[in-house]
């Protein structure tokens, strides 16, 4: 078993324990969707760290989603529940980028594909090749292409 995936699962034992409910099943839901994941396709398989961390990612992002659906839809109460869940998955996480370090890393990879002759907003996807694998799982997608499309149009 992968070290993050046990920690998981040592953690969910820990809260069952300590009877915090929140925890406890929001930790469930996350290691049955890494369950999911690794008996999908035609074999099932061990996650690695990287893919492990990957689900939790996902997990995070549908609870962000869904507390902003909720607090549009007029339900303080489940938005705050679905916060309080992301809140328990971004300490499985890493760090996330700021503003600033974000902003430093895309205009390097601007001035990288502007040097290979990629100009104008038809950089965007050389910019994006050189941005993600820097910073994968510290910055989302969206927030990513945001700061790269600001940087290429100015």
């Amino acid at each position: 078993m992968t070290t993050l995936k046990s920690k998981l699962q040592e953690d969910l034992t820990a809260a069952i324990k300590e009877r915090d409910e929140l925890r406890s099943s929001t930790l469930r839901l996350t290691l049955a969707a890494i369950t999911k994941e690794e008996v999908a396709g035609k074999t099932a398989r061990e996650l690695s760290d990287d893919e492990v961390q990957k689900v939790i990612t996902r997990e995070a992002k549908k609870r962000r989603e869904a507390a902003d659906a909720f607090a549009q839809g007029g339900r303080p109460e489940q938005a705050e529940r679905e916060k309080a869940e992301g809140e328990v998955l971004a300490a499985y996480l890493p760090k996330q980028l700021s503003d600033d370090e974000l902003q430093q890393i895309v205009a390097q990879a601007v001035e990288e594909a502007k040097a290979a002759g990629a100009e104008g907003p038809r950089a965007m996807g050389q910019v994006m090749k050189i941005v993600n694998p820097k910073v994968a799982g510290q910055a989302e997608g969206g927030r990513v292409a945001a700061v790269v499309k600001k940087l290429l149009a100015g």
